[in-house]
Order: structure tokens, then sequence, then C-alpha cells
């Protein structure tokens, strides 16, 4: 699974976690949270756990329930190895807020780390229970039954080791864990606790999943009582290798790092009041408000950024994306300020590609 680290299936523990972590804290954060939060993620970022922590609890102690806060809180434990107490904060964020997929995938993410592989999947099926679209936690299932195929298998040979076509079925789940076909990849999730996604395996959740997303990998991610893999289970995980899941939700670094990109090169573009360049990152199908002409749209753009007297500042936090295909979703928190307004909001956008660029396809916020 691909969260930060959660091998055979590697799940990538801590780089999605991290990911996912980030993501959700943007989504679900509210604008009060504008002055704290972001400086928690720069500590961690930047490895300096004992600050994050101080400076987490000190917002807690105002917000104990601030889901957004307490998710931190979790990813902060993570990265300290200390995954008792992640577990714990993981688990009573799934029993306060069982409305969001985040804290499932991480607890999925950390349980695979403990090689508790049923009660990773049963996270994860509680993830995608409240999110059906999570694709993360898709993913990271499917390396959860890998792992348990591979271990269902492996007993079976134990008693019949003369069993060929299950020796062959071994080897193809194994190759599948070895090669990394199978592992969970982050989704780099946006909304914190109520947006997609994160992964659970060290390439799949980041470590910390926004996502938490979402991959198994790092999204905010309950407890799930630990039930013996079923016989029956086994022969789906033998196909899951080769099933089609999997390619559904492909992602690769270097996709997300270009999203990553073109948001910024728009936020910049609109800081600098950059026409060409703002109505540049949008795509000539781009949905625009309320069934608008684009040149009337690109008119009031323009009119509202180019024409409007003194400094505009446009800047976003880290975007929880998730990929399919050539399409991706970006989820971020966007702080706006221009002469004496300033605010913020959770902005939602859907990107194609389109050669080697991505462009703006859809365009929400809230």
């Amino acid at each position: 699974m691909n969260t930060t680290s959660l091998p055979q299936p590697r799940f990538q523990q801590l780089k999605a976690l991290r990911a996912i972590a980030l993501g959700l804290a943007i989504g679900f954060a509210a604008p009060a949270f504008a002055d704290n939060l972001p400086e928690v993620q720069r500590l961690i970022k930047q490895g300096q756990l004992p600050q994050a922590m101080e400076k987490v609890d000190a917002y807690l102690s105002s917000k104990p329930r601030d889901a957004q806060g307490r998710f931190l809180k979790g990813l902060i434990y993570t990265e300290m190895n200390k995954p008792a107490e992640a577990v714990g904060v993981f688990t009573k964020l799934t029993e306060d807020y069982p409305e969001l997929p985040e804290p499932y995938n991480n607890l999925a993410v950390l349980y695979a780390q403990q090689k508790q592989y049923d009660k990773a999947r049963t996270a994860l099926e509680m993830a995608i229970r409240t999110h059906p679209s999570y694709a993360i936690a898709y993913e990271n299932l499917g390396d959860v039954y890998a792992k348990l195929a591979s271990q269902a298998y492996d007993k079976a040979l134990q008693l019949d080791n003369s069993n060929a076509t299950t020796q062959n079925k071994l080897a193809l789940i194994r190759d599948l864990i070895t090669t990394g076909k199978g592992n969970v990849k982050p989704t780099m999730p946006a909304a914190p606790v109520a947006a997609a996604p994160a992964p659970v395996a060290a390439p799949v959740a980041a470590k910390p999943a926004v996502a938490p997303t979402a991959s198994v990998v790092a999204t905010t991610q309950g407890a799930a009582s630990t039930a013996q893999a079923k016989p029956a289970a086994a022969p789906a995980p033998a196909a899951a290798p080769v099933a089609a899941p999997m390619p559904a939700v492909v992602k690769t670094d270097a996709a997300q790092d270009d999203v990553a990109k073109a948001i910024n090169n728009w936020a910049n573009a609109w800081s600098r009041k950059d026409m060409k360049g703002y109505l540049g990152a949008y795509a000539a199908d781009f949905n625009t408000p309320k069934g608008m002409a684009r040149k009337a749209w690109e008119a009031e753009r323009e009119d509202r950024i180019a024409g409007k007297p003194g400094k505009i500042s446009v800047n976003i936090d880290e975007p929880t994306i998730t990929i399919n295909g050539d399409k991706a979703t970006a989820k971020f928190r966007q702080h706006y300020k221009a002469g004496s307004l300033d605010s913020s909001s959770t902005k939602t956008l859907v990107l194609v590609r389109s050669g080697s660029k991505w462009l703006i396809k859809e365009e929400n916020a809230r």
C-alpha cells in the first residue's frame, strides 16, 4: 500500500500519512485555523516534531474537538514513531467523525505497518463505506488483499506443498508485492476529514495521507476488530494483483508534482496580475460560472484582477491531489488579500492533462 511505508504491500506510510494529513488539515480548516495549523505543518515538514507537538497542543487546548488539529497530532505521533499514540488519535477521530474516510485510511496504514492486515482491511472498508469514491482506500485495500492472499497461499502450501496451482498463485502474488505493482499510493486528499483522500503503503499514503487520501497511505486515518482472513477471500486477492482497480487509480509522484506546480503558477500569476499567465491556466472548455460565455468571463476576471488598484496576494496551503488518468482533483485552502479584504476559503480544482500541461477544467470554492 502506498502511504509511507507499509511493505509487502508497501504502504506509503510516512510519506503518504504526511500528504494526507496536510491535505486533511487544509480541507477541514476554518478561517480561524489559518494562523495556527500552517505553522504546525511547516514544523512537521522540517522535522521539528517536538515544536510541532507543542504548537498543536496549544491549538487544541482551545479547540479540543478540532478535527484538523487532532489529525495533525496523529501525524506527528506517526512521525515520532509512536504508533500506539497515533492509533489512539485516529481511532478517536473515527468515533467523533465517523463520516470522515481519512482517519480510517491512516489507521489502516498504521495497522499494515504492524502486519495487522485484517484490521487494516476493516479500516479501509470503513473508509470506503463513508466515502465510496475514495480511490486511495480502494488501492490500499488491493494491497492489503494481496498480502492476505500471500499469507493464505503460504499456509495452504504448508498443508499441501505439492499443489502446483497454489505455488503459481503464491509466486504471482509475491512478484506483485516485490515489484511494487501492488503498492498503495497516496492520494493527496484535499479536504481534511471530509475529502478524498490517502494511501497505506510507503509508496501509497504519504507520510501522512489529506490524504490524509486516498490510499491507506496516510490519510487521517479507527479501531477495527481483528478478524482472521477467510479462506474464501483468498481467490479475490489472487485476481487483485492483475485486477482493474489498480490501473484505475495509478498515480505517480511526478504527475502530482506537475499538478502542484500548475496550481502554484496559477496562484502566482493571479498575485502578479499577469492575465496572460492566469487565463492561460484554464482549459479551453473550462466550466465558467453559471454558464457565462468564455469571453465575458475573461473580461470580468481581468476587470476584477488587473483592473483592481493595489496589490493582490493569493496564497495556497499544500494541496491534496488525486489523479485518475488524465484528470486530477486538487483540494486546498486558499488565502486571498486585496486592500481591506482578507479571506480564506476551501477550493477544489479539477484539472485535465493537455499535452505536457495540466489545465483547470472546473473551479469551486466554499
